[in-house]
């Protein structure tokens, strides 16, 4: 497989570059590519490079048995595997699927103070239990957060170069329209994109083929690992309750409002009879939760409904390949995107907003006559991103910006297949330069 460019390339090498460097700890789902981003990182950075999977390399989960000093690991390891070299100050210690051998976590304090080796952990979220990690490692560990493939890399996949994406950064800033074969190329990019999704190697099928061909079956498979990791990993937790409700995303989304509902995941279903079971597909990675604001003032993170949500899939690959074969092929034909109810469109911007940074929110009022995808915020202000999967008037848009009683909020954004603009209310962007959108409202 060839290898992509990835946004954790350059974090790491400025990792490196930190004299007082911490032990890394490099969260993720499954199958986002956080091994090959670190192997090819290491294997261009040092000397020597210690790659100990504890999945595949079973026997080496007994190495901290005897304790945590350094000299011992290492002692350890190397009875293991004697034709290993450590060279103090040019060595890295890649300990891969930590999530099977929870221990190491616990040996990163060590390894710090000892400072003779670096360290890098990774491992599906699934199966690490982070609790235990803080409580072991406080201080002594730093976490980088990965997800799957975002816009941007998916155009450097392609063969865009930076200077590109920088053009068109530029115009936001600018309130520049796009040119029309711009505009027409990147719509045709991000349909792609919204087809295949951001998982590594599926995006590497697709742009070494420069077709479809075999994508739907990768999808499909990665739903299914995604099950099996479920069920292996769920740990206290129903797995069953766990099952039901993954399955059930596309129903939600399917809805008129999308929203999460305990009565639609079995007969008879309650809510107490789930706790923890949406936190817990949340913390694995799998999803992406949007809660719905109470008042429509700032703070967000304060301020939401924990009981009222919504569920996308951290992946739009996932919500495609729960699509009936029907809505794929047309999907794939027609590119038919409004499929769903324009769930694929929400689906993937609120996975472009969670990439970048930020926490999901929408907001519905009690009679239903105002209603918003998303909120945002810049230093001072709330912002409503409206979401279109087929243009239509912006009502609920223009009564939060117009209406007094909405003091936090001045202006707006709506996404859609439009071009750049700004009518004195709100901007208004093609969907695939949402994944420009935070340092728009920083920058601007």
């Amino acid at each position: 497989m060839e290898l992509l460019k990835r946004k954790i390339d350059n974090f790491l090498i400025q990792w490196k570059q930190d004299t007082d460097r911490l032990p890394l700890i490099v969260k993720g789902a499954r199958q986002i590519g956080k091994t090959e981003s670190i192997r090819n990182f290491a294997n261009k950075n040092y000397k020597k490079v210690i790659e100990i999977n504890f999945v595949i390399q079973k026997q080496f989960k007994d190495i901290f048995d005897d304790g945590f000093e350094v000299n011992t690991i290492i002692k350890n390891i190397s009875f293991k595997n004697p034709n290993l070299e450590f060279i103090p100050n040019e060595t890295l210690i890649f300990f891969d699927e930590m999530q099977e051998c929870i221990n190491c976590a616990t040996s990163l304090k060590f390894f710090k103070q000892d400072g003779r080796f670096d360290v890098i952990c990774s491992g599906s979220l699934m199966g690490i239990n982070y609790n235990e990690i803080e409580s072991n490692s406080v201080g002594y560990k730093q976490d980088y957060q990965m997800y799957s493939m975002d816009f941007e890399e998916f155009l450097w996949a392609k063969g865009y170069k930076k200077s590109q994406i920088e053009d068109m950064f530029e115009k936001m800033i600018k309130l520049v329209p796009l040119s029309k074969i711009e505009l027409d190329v990147m719509f045709e990019n991000f349909n792609e994109y919204m087809t295949v999704g951001g998982m590594p190697a599926i995006v590497n099928t697709f742009v070494k083929n420069k077709n479809y061909s075999g994508i739907l079956n990768l999808q499909k498979q990665i739903l299914l690992d995604y099950e099996e990791d479920i069920t292996k990993y769920a740990g206290g937790l129903d797995k069953g309750k766990i099952l039901n409700v993954y399955r059930k995303i596309p129903v939600f989304l399917g809805e008129d409002n999308k929203k999460f509902k305990i009565s639609q995941i079995s007969k008879g279903a309650r809510s107490r009879e789930y706790v923890g079971v949406v936190d817990w597909l949340s913390n694995a990675g799998i999803i992406n939760i949007c809660y719905c604001m109470q008042q429509l003032n700032l703070p967000l993170k304060g301020n939401y409904n924990p009981d009222n949500f919504k569920i996308y899939f951290s992946d739009t690959s996932l919500l495609i390949a729960s699509l009936d074969d029907e809505a794929q092929d047309d999907l794939r034909q027609n590119k038919n995107f409004n499929t769903y109810k324009g769930a694929i469109y929400e689906n993937i911007i609120g996975d472009m907003l969670v990439k970048e940074g930020y926490s999901l929110y929408f907001y519905k009022n009690e009679k239903g006559t105002i209603e918003m995808d998303f909120l945002v915020r810049d230093k001072s202000s709330l912002i409503p991103v409206e979401v279109k999967a087929i243009d239509g008037s912006t009502n609920s848009l223009n009564n939060l910006i117009e209406k007094e009683q909405y003091t936090d909020i001045k202006y707006g954004i709506k996404l859609g297949r439009k071009n750049i603009g700004f009518n004195n209310k709100f901007y208004t962007f093609p969907y695939f330069l949402a994944f420009l959108l935070k340092r728009f409202l920083k920058e601007k």
